[in-house]
């Protein structure tokens, strides 16, 4: 018996570059420019998701050590509360669902065959390493001042250098992680 069995065993290895896209990328990326714009305009502030994690991180810290978190520098002036930024956020992961679903792209497993032929079928070190790496990405996104999509996306449409010296460093990365994965 698998160890989940409510959740369907997909057993086949697909290769993400040669699916066709569920949705057209040139619409989701005019849609994203909209949305930019729009939140330009509604809030006067650039689109960006890693102070959304700030903020949840504040609301954590308020919940289990309130004085020391009302003490901290950043919170002091940017006091934790569920703001625009938290819920586009939620809206990202309600998008992702119904993109996955509308797309028929849902497999409900929790391991990639890519993962499972490298490190077997274990899920706990998947969620560890996941856990490691987006802590390291935030703490990265809050050094550098924004993360893809407040350099990538608000920062690049506002004709920053640094944005897009982030930008080209964005995606040197990412084509480097994907010819070692896919590669080796």
């Amino acid at each position: 018996m698998p160890p989940y069995p409510f959740i369907a065993q997909v057993t086949e290895t697909v290769n993400p570059g040669t699916l066709p896209a569920a949705w057209s990328p040139y619409l989701a990326g005019a849609l994203i420019g909209v949305l930019s714009w729009f939140t330009f305009l509604i809030s006067k502030q650039p689109l960006g998701a890693s102070g959304a994690y700030a903020k949840v991180a504040g609301l954590l810290g308020s919940a289990v050590s309130p004085r020391f978190t009302r003490r901290l520098r950043f919170y002091r002036k940017n006091p934790p509360e569920i703001n625009w930024e938290v819920m586009l956020i939620l809206g990202v992961i309600a998008g992702s669902f119904l993109a996955a679903w509308t797309g028929g792209e849902i497999s409900g497993r929790w391991l990639p065959p890519m993962w499972v032929e490298a490190f077997g079928t274990a899920v706990w070190p998947r969620l560890l390493i996941g856990f490691i790496g987006g802590a390291i990405m935030a703490l990265g996104a809050r050094i550098a001042g924004g993360c893809t999509s407040g350099h990538g996306i608000s920062g690049t449409l506002q004709l920053s250098v640094g944005s897009w010296i982030a930008l080209v460093c964005f995606f040197i990365g990412g084509a480097a992680t994907a010819f070692l994965m896919f590669n080796f």
